[in-house]
């Protein structure tokens, strides 16, 4: 373990950028919303400032309107990566920055409970209680640009616009919305990716998964990124269970932090009550035996397994009885031959081991079912969950995600992905030092 632990801080410092840190370097050459704040717990087991650093500069690119975006465009000099900084344009919103670039989208909001965590650890440090004090209205004021911007029936659950919004860019959950976007000559601007330069094209979205990617950027684009237009007319509109569970938990995470501090969180109150009684009416489907999106334009269900479904273990919002079924279901898949967790239904025709998020395991994913199992009191499953990643990791390299199928994954010598990945790192880095 301490060799494993060495690696994963050298990779961490390997990922830095005088100020922040990149998911990995050819890959991802910028910082990414959600990872900042996993990576941000993996610098505060060795350097505070790192950690602090990490979310200072996440939230320089924060919008007038709230919102942080999904990429910050620190240099804008790097040509490795598509879209950049200009094919977004957010321009054509007046409340974006000028000075750092961004893009146009939001990713999940795990800000919130990445500040409790730093704070627990260094409670007794004036400069991090002063650094959360100073970032706490502004991880407020994301969530109420989600509440206020991205809720049009004012139910407490938001809704994503674009799949790369979620974290879980090409799920099959979206294949269906994607499907109904229907592209004639001319309908998207030309575009060349680069991804395909730094990683196996089977492992990556496909050209007709990226084309409507590209199409729903133009749409948010269109409409100055302002959520009412979106709403109106984007054929892609989703109420995801996985987004809306870590905001609740960041809410939950707002307000024992308000309460700590003294600062005001009765907005954030609010916001909880409704969000837990919507989450659990909309969103639970009882034959599957787990929370599932809901899709607006539809108006429907999104009835499919998958890693989203279970990380509102980690909010605690499952009765025990229904955290009762998410957890059966975990236990099936070992018995079935699989690590924890895939990140699809490995029994669906629309698996696949390899590629992205449509089944591969990811280790932030692990990080937050390992929590979740755990506050249930579903010990094994969660020591599963966590020795699993461990033991992936130690044996195929510090990549993006895994195999899930162990028959496969025992034959490999590497994971999938970008290699020397940074929330792999961090998410190592503080489960080890779960007891």
């Amino acid at each position: 373990m301490s060799e494993l632990l060495a690696t994963a801080k050298d990779i961490l410092k390997l990922n830095w950028r005088d100020g922040f840190t990149v998911p990995t370097s050819k890959l991802y050459p910028f910082q990414w919303n959600w990872d900042s704040g996993f990576v941000s717990l993996g610098h505060g087991h060795f350097d505070v400032d790192m950690a602090i650093s990490e979310m200072q500069s996440l939230f320089s690119g924060q919008w007038a309107n709230g919102m942080i975006p999904h990429i910050i465009f620190h240099d804008e000099t790097q040509s490795t990566y598509f879209p950049n900084h200009d094919f977004w344009n957010t321009s054509v919103n007046s409340g974006a920055p000028q000075q750092p670039k961004t893009s146009g989208i939001t990713q999940p909001a795990v800000h919130g409970f990445i500040l409790e965590a730093i704070l627990d650890r260094f409670s007794q440090d004036e400069r991090v209680v002063d650094f959360v004090k100073d970032l706490y209205p502004k991880v407020v004021h994301y969530h109420r640009f989600l509440y206020r911007h991205r809720d049009p029936h004012h139910e407490g659950l938001m809704f994503i616009f674009h799949p790369w919004e979620s974290g879980r860019d090409n799920s099959p959950l979206w294949d269906e919305s994607l499907n109904n976007i229907e592209l004639s000559p001319g309908s998207i601007p030309a575009y060349q990716r680069k991804d395909l330069d730094a990683a196996d094209s089977s492992h990556r979205p496909t050209s007709y998964q990226y084309d409507r990617y590209v199409y729903l950027l133009e749409l948010g684009k269109k409409h100055q990124y302002d959520g009412a237009g979106i709403a109106e007319e984007s054929p892609f509109l989703i109420q995801d269970c996985h987004m809306n569970a870590i905001l609740i938990k960041s809410n939950e995470a707002l307000i024992n932090i308000g309460k700590r501090l003294g600062l005001d969180y009765g907005e954030v109150a609010e916001w909880q009550q409704q969000s837990i009684r919507s989450f659990n009416e909309k969103l639970w489907n009882d034959q599957l035996g787990m929370y599932v999106g809901f899709d607006l334009r539809a108006g429907q269900q999104l009835e499919q397994k998958e890693i989203g479904g279970l990380v509102p273990l980690y909010a605690g919002i499952p009765s025990q009885a229904q955290a009762a079924k998410i957890n059966d279901y975990l236990m099936s898949l070992v018995e079935k031959g699989y690590y924890l967790c895939p990140s699809f239904d490995p029994e669906s025709p629309l698996f696949d081991s390899k590629r992205y998020w449509r089944g591969p395991i990811w280790p932030q994913m692990n990080w937050m079912l390992h929590h979740g199992l755990a506050q249930y009191g579903f010990h094994d499953a969660a020591k599963t969950v966590k020795n699993d990643l461990i033991h992936l990791v130690t044996k195929l390299g510090f990549y993006e995600y895994f195999e899930a199928e162990k028959k496969v994954a025992d034959q490999l010598t590497k994971g999938y992905g970008g290699n020397q990945f940074s929330w792999t790192a961090s998410s190592i880095i503080d489960l080890i030092a779960t007891k």
